[in-house]
C-alpha cells in the first residue's frame, strides 16, 4: 500500500541522476552504505526511544500493506542494493557500484563482499536474485508491480548480479530504494511476520504488541555500526500522550508530531530541538471513482470547489503544510502548482451538485482513526455540508478496520489518508484495482511514456499526467504533510526532510 497515517517521507531527486546510461556509481569501497556512517564510527551502550502513532499489524511488508512496517525495518534491519541518501539521491547499499547499458535495459551490480544476514548466512548474488524473483512470485501486496518490468535476474558471480529489464525504465532503480528492493536471506523468509532477517545495522529485539518495537545493534554488521545500542519505537494512539511522553522523559524523540498547534511548548524550551522540513506525504481526500456518487465527475468537481484548502490547513493542521492541487509534492522534478483549477467556490459547487443528479445522495466519508484524518475530517464534512452535500463521517480503527473496509473492499465514497510512498502518483491512480478505483487509459499511457522515455520526457509526461488527474478530479489533495519532529537537545543526526519510507535511525547519535 502506498499510504500510511503517520510516517512522513519526502520525494527525492530524479531517479537516474546518479547512474544514467553507460555510467556507474561507486561506493566508498568500505562496505558502508549511504546513511550508515555515524558519529565518526563511535558507538555507545545508550538507548534511544522514538514515539510514533501507527503500529504495524505484523512485520511482513511482502504480504501486508501499509508503511508502518518499512518505517521501522527498512534501512535499519533490511537493506537494498541501493538506497536514498540524505539528499534524496540514489546511493550504494549492498551494491558497491553498478553500471547501466547504453540501451538502458541491463544493470550490472557489484555487491559487497563481506555482508552477512543476522542469521549468520553470507549475502551473495544468489540472495539478490532470490529477492528480486520473490517479489514477482511470492509478494501479494500491490507494490509488487514495480518489479513487472524486470525480464531476468542472473547471477554472474557470488558478488555480481545482472538484471535485464523488458524496456527502459526511469523508475525501476528508484523503486529499488523502497521496500520492494529489500534483500532477503534464502533461508530466512519462513517467519517474516515475526522474525525479520536482514543485513542491516540493527536486528529485531523485542516486539511488545500494543506498546513498542525495539531494535538492537547488529554487532556483526558489515559496515560502520550505528551509535545507539538499542532503538525503541513506542506507539501512542493519543497525540497528547505522545507529547507528554517526551516532556516526562519516557521517549527521546517525537517522530511524527500529530498536533502541530502544540509545538509552542517545545519551541520555547531549551531542552528540545524542533525540526520542521517537508515530506512527500500527500494528504488525499480520496474518492471511490469506481462506484457510488463519486463515479460522477460533476460530484467530484463539486467536492473540489467546496473545499477551502487554506482554511482547512489553518484549522486542522495549524497552517503547516503545502497546498498542491494534484498528486505531486514540491520536491518532485515534475511538480507544478495546480491549486488554481479548482478555487474555493461554494456557489459553483452547489450548481454542479444539482446538475449531477446526486444531490439527494449521502456521501460516506470513512476515515482512519489517525490524528490528522480525524482533525481534518470534521473540517471537510463541515465545508461540504455548507455547499449542500449530505455527509456521514465514520471513524474506522487503523490499521485493521480501515484497511479491510476502505483499502481492500472499497466500501466508501470518500476517505482521508496520507500517501507517503515516494513518487506514488502512478501507484495510487494507475491501477484500476487499487482502492481509488480510478481508470483512465490516457493517464496510464502517459505513465508508460514517462517511464520509457528520456529523463526530460519523463518530466514532461509526468506533468501532463498530474494535470490530467487534477482536471478529472480523481481526488482532492488537501495538503502535503510537513516533517515535524521534536527531539531531546542531545540527539543529533535527525534529517530535516524525510526522504524515504524508512525512519532511518542508523545515522543518529548523541552528545
Amino acid at each position: 500500500m502506498r499510504l500510511v497515517a503517520v510516517a512522513a517521507t519526502a520525494a527525492a531527486s530524479l531517479a537516474l541522476a546518479s547512474c544514467s546510461a553507460g555510467s556507474s556509481t561507486s561506493g566508498g569501497g568500505n562496505g558502508n552504505p549511504a546513511g550508515g556512517a555515524t558519529g565518526g564510527g563511535q558507538t555507545s551502550d545508550a538507548g534511544l526511544s522514538i514515539g510514533l502513532v501507527a503500529e504495524p499489524s505484523n512485520l511482513d511488508f511482502t504480504k501486508t500493506d501499509g508503511a508502518a512496517i518499512p518505517q521501522v525495518l527498512l534501512y535499519n534491519v533490511y537493506q537494498g542494493l541501493v538506497q536514498l541518501d540524505q539528499k534524496g539521491d540514489i546511493s550504494p547499499g549492498l551494491a558497491t557500484k553498478w553500471t547501466v547499458s547504453d540501451d538502458r535495459k541491463t544493470y550490472t551490480f557489484d555487491l559487497a563482499k563481506d555482508a552477512t544476514f543476522t542469521n549468520g548466512k553470507p549475502f551473495t548474488a544468489d540472495d539478490a536474485k532470490f529477492s528480486i524473483d520473490r517479489v514477482k512470485k511470492d509478494w501479494t501486496v500491490s507494490l509488487k508491480s514495480a518489479m513487472n518490468v524486470v525480464d531476468s535476474a542472473t547471477v554472474v558471480s557470488p558478488t555480481q548480479l545482472k538484471v535485464v529489464l523488458k524496456a527502459p525504465s526511469n523508475d525501476w532503480l528508484y523503486r529499488m530504494t523502497t521496500r520492494v528492493g529489500a534483500m532477503f536471506s534464502r533461508t530466512g523468509v519462513d517467519q517474516l511476520a515475526t522474525k525479520p532477517v536482514g543485513t542491516g545495522p540493527y536486528a529485531l529485539g523485542k516486539w511488545t504488541r500494543g506498546d513498542s518495537i525495539s531494535l538492537v545493534r547488529n554487532d556483526a554488521y558489515w559496515g560502520k555500526k550505528p551509535y545507539y545500542k538499542t532503538v525503541t519505537f513506542k506507539y501512542f494512539k493519543d497525540p497528547t500522550a505522545l507529547n507528554n511522553a517526551l516532556l516526562t522523559g519516557t521517549i527521546n524523540v517525537v517522530g511524527t508530531v500529530q498536533t502541530p498547534e502544540s509545538l509552542g511548548q517545545f519551541e520555547n524550551n531549551p531542552k528540545y530541538d524542533v525540526i520542521e522540513g517537508t515530506t512527500n506525504g500527500e494528504v488525499v481526500l480520496s474518492f471511490n471513482n469506481g462506484s457510488g456518487p463519486m463515479k460522477n465527475k460533476k460530484v467530484r468537481e463539486a467536492v473540489r470547489y467546496a473545499i477551502d484548502h487554506k482554511a482547512l490547513v489553518d484549522t486542522c493542521w495549524a497552517g503547516r503544510g503545502a497546498l498542491i492541487g494534484s498528486m505531486v509534492p514540491p520536491t518532485d522534478p515534475w511538480y507544478e502548482d495546480l491549486t488554481g483549477p479548482f478555487p474555493h467556490d461554494v456557489a459553483k459547487a452547489k450548481t454542479l451538485l444539482q446538475e449531477s443528479g446526486e444531490a439527494n445522495q449521502t456521501l460516506r466519508l470513512r476515515i482512519p482513526t489517525l490524528p490528522y484524518a480525524v482533525s481534518c475530517g470534521t473540517v471537510v464534512k463541515s465545508q461540504l455540508e455548507q455547499a449542500g452535500f449530505k455527509v456521514t463521517l465514520d471513524q474506522l480503527e487503523f490499521p485493521a478496520a480501515w484497511l479491510t473496509t476502505v483499502f481492500t473492499n472499497a466500501d466508501y465514497d470518500m476517505s482521508i489518508v496520507a500517501h507517503v510512498e515516494p513518487r506514488d502518483m502512478g501507484a495510487v491512480f494507475g491501477d484500476p484495482g487499487y482502492y481509488t478505483r480510478y481508470t483512465n487509459p490516457a493517464f496510464s499511457q502517459l505513465l508508460k511514456q514517462a517511464d520509457e522515455g528520456t529523463e526530460q520526457q519523463q518530466v514532461t509526461d509526468m506533468k501532463k499526467a498530474a494535470r490530467m488527474l487534477s482536471e478529472d478530479a480523481a481526488a482532492d489533495w488537501l495538503f502535503v504533510l510537513p516533517n515535524l519532529i521534536v527531539a531531546d537537545k542531545g540527539v543529533t543526526g535527525i534529517p530535516k526532510n524525510a526522504i524515504s519510507e524508512s525512519f532511518d535511525v542508523t545515522g543518529l547519535s548523541g552528545s
